[in-house]
C-alpha cells in the first residue's frame, strides 16, 4: 500500500527562512513546492510593500488558496512556505487540505530582524516584523501536527531535524 501524499507547511514569521527550508525539504522529499508569497493577491502584496500589515480579511482568501493547493492530488505530496501565524489560520488550512504537517521555524526577534535587513528585493518590509511577532500564536502542545525547529542551526541541520520529526510522526512504531 502506498503512503498518503505528504502535505507540509513550513511556517513562521517573515524572515525566519521558510522559503529556504521549504525548498530544501521539497528537494529531499521529492515534493512539489510553492512559496505562499506567490499566492497573495496583488492588493495584499501592494499593502506589504507599502509597509501596511495585512488583516485577517486580507489573509482568508490567501489561506484558502494555500489549502486548495495542498489538497490537489500529487503522488509524493506538496510543501508550502506560509507564515500561518495564528492557530485559526492553521485550522483554516487544515479544513481545506486535510491531514497537514507543520514545521514551525522558531527564532528570536533580533536574529530575524538582522536577516530581514540583509535581504534584498523582498516586498515584506523589515518594519512589519513587529506586527508579525504580535500576530504570532506559537503552536501549543495540543497541535500534534506541528514540529518546532529552532532557526539557530545551519539549514542542513534544520532539514535533518524536520525529517527526523516527520519520520517519527509518520512511522511512530519504527
Amino acid at each position: 500500500m502506498n503512503p498518503a501524499p505528504l502535505r507540509l507547511i513550513v511556517m513562521g514569521v517573515s524572515g525566519c527562512g521558510k522559503s529556504t527550508m521549504a525548498a530544501a525539504l521539497s528537494e529531499r522529499l521529492g515534493l512539489d513546492m510553492v512559496d505562499g508569497d506567490d499566492l497573495h493577491l496583488p492588493e495584499s502584496v501592494d499593502k506589504m510593500r507599502a509597509g501596511v500589515a495585512l488583516q485577517d480579511d486580507d489573509r482568508w482568501p490567501w489561506l484558502d488558496r494555500i489549502g486548495n493547493y495542498l489538497s490537489q492530488p500529487h503522488a509524493q505530496g506538496r510543501v508550502v512556505a506560509c507564515s500561518a501565524l495564528k492557530r485559526v489560520y492553521r485550522d483554516r488550512i487544515r479544513e481545506q487540505a486535510g491531514d497537514v504537517c507543520f514545521v514551525f521555524l522558531d527564532g528570536e526577534f533580533e536574529l530575524i530582524q538582522k536577516r530581514m535587513q540583509q535581504r534584498v528585493g523582498h516586498y515584506m518590509q523589515p518594519g512589519l516584523l513587529d506586527s508579525q511577532f504580535r500576530t504570532l500564536e506559537k503552536p501549543q502542545a495540543d497541535e500534534r501536527d506541528v514540529m518546532r525547529v529552532p532557526i539557530t542551526e545551519p539549514v542542513q541541520n534544520m532539514v535533518e531535524q524536520a525529517l527526523n520529526a516527520l519520520h517519527s510522526r509518520l512511522h511512530p512504531a519504527l
